[in-house]
C-alpha cells in the first residue's frame, strides 16, 4: 500500500521502517534532512516539503503524521491542505487531544477530507517490531487503512474504537492507567529498598516479571533498568507528563468518574520536581525504558 509518513522521530522512524519491511511504498519527510536520508536508505521515497510528499501520492492519499501533539498537527494539515482533494484520508497517530481531534475532523470533512484519529502504544520496541493502535474516525477510512493497521501492529493489536476522536481518548484513558501501574510499582520497590533484607532489586523484578500475579511488559522494563544499576543512580528522580495523565484526570471531573489511582499518580509526578526518592527515579526509568524518554541525571 502507498502512503505518505511525515514526523520521523523516535516513533515515527521506527513505525516507518516497520512499514517498508513489510512492503509498503512509503514517501516521507521530517524536518530532519539527516532523518529523511537515513528513510531513504532503508527504502523510503524522500520527500523535501510536506507539500512535495502529498505530489508524489495517488489519490486518493492516505497521509500518516507522527507529531508532537498541539499547534504542528495542525500546522501540518494547513501545508497539506494546499495539495490535497476530496476522498483523501490524514490519520494522526501522535498523542494528540481527542477534543483537537473532533474539531479536526469536522474542520476537513468540510472539504471533504476525511480523518482519522490513533492513539498509539507499545514505545519503541513496539514502534519497531509490532505496536498496539486505537482507531477513531470514519469506519470506511479505517478499512482503507487497515492494511496499514495490520503490519504495524501485533495480531489482535488494533482495533476501531468509534467515531472522531474515540481512538484518542483511548489512549488518553490508556495513558492515564499506565501512570499508575507505573506509580504502584515505583511506590513498590521503595518499600523493598526500605526493608532490612538488601534486596537485589534486578533479582525481584526478574521473579516477579516470570509467573507472578504483577508479571508485565513494565515489569521486563524495571528489570532493564535494575539491570543498568540497582540504585538507578545514573537518574533522578524528576518525572515529566506528556498531557496524557492531566487529560484524564480532566475528562474524568467532567463525567462525574473517580479516578483517585490515576489522580494521584499525576500528582505525584508534580510533587517529583521539588523532591527525589527511589520512587520516582523507578517511574522515570521505565518512561525512559519504554519510550526513550529524557531523564534528569544527577548533578
Amino acid at each position: 500500500m502507498q502512503a505518505g509518513f511525515i514526523g520521523l522521530g523516535k516513533m515515527g522512524f521506527n513505525m516507518a521502517l516497520q512499514l517498508l519491511e513489510h512492503g509498503h511504498e512509503l514517501v516521507v519527510f521530517d524536518l530532519s534532512e539527516q532523518a529523511v536520508s537515513r528513510m531513504e536508505e532503508a527504502g523510503a521515497i524522500p520527500a523535501d516539503s510536506v507539500a512535495d510528499l502529498a505530489s508524489r501520492l495517488s489519490s486518493p492519499r492516505v497521509i500518516w503524521l507522527m507529531v508532537p501533539a498541539g499547534d504542528a498537527v495542525d500546522a501540518t494539515i494547513r501545508d497539506l491542505l494546499t495539495q490535497l482533494q476530496e476522498g483523501d484520508i490524514v490519520v494522526d497517530g501522535g498523542n494528540s487531544r481527542y477534543q483537537d481531534s473532533r474539531r479536526r475532523a469536522v474542520e476537513l470533512a468540510g472539504v471533504g477530507i476525511r480523518f482519522l484519529d490513533v492513539g498509539t502504544s507499545g514505545g519503541l520496541e513496539g514502534a519497531r517490531h509490532g505496536a498496539c493502535t486505537m482507531v477513531g474516525g470514519e469506519k470506511d477510512a479505517y478499512l482503507c487503512v487497515e492494511p496499514l493497521l495490520k503490519d504495524l501492529c501485533v495480531p489482535g493489536g488494533y482495533g476501531y474504537m468509534g467515531s472522531s476522536g474515540a481512538g484518542h481518548y483511548a489512549k488518553m484513558v490508556h495513558n492515564g492507567i499506565e501512570y499508575g501501574m507505573m506509580q504502584a510499582i515505583g511506590e513498590g520497590f521503595e518499600l523493598m529498598q526500605a526493608g532490612e533484607f538488601g534486596f537485589d532489586m534486578e533479582e525481584v523484578s526478574r521473579v516477579w516479571a516470570n509467573g507472578s500475579v504483577i508479571r508485565s511488559w513494565l515489569m521486563d522494563l524495571a528489570r532493564q533498568a535494575f539491570q543498568k544499576d540497582g540504585s538507578l543512580g545514573y537518574l533522578e528522580g524528576t518525572i515529566a507528563d506528556s498531557g496524557e495523565g492531566r487529560w484524564t484526570v480532566e475528562a474524568a471531573l467532567e463525567r462525574d468518574v473517580s479516578v483517585p489511582v490515576i489522580a494521584s499518580a499525576l500528582f505525584r509526578r508534580y510533587r517529583s520536581r521539588s523532591d527525589n526518592n527511589f520512587s520516582d527515579r523507578v517511574v522515570a526509568a521505565l518512561r525512559h525504558e519504554f519510550g526513550g524518554h529524557g531523564f534528569h541525571a544527577p548533578q
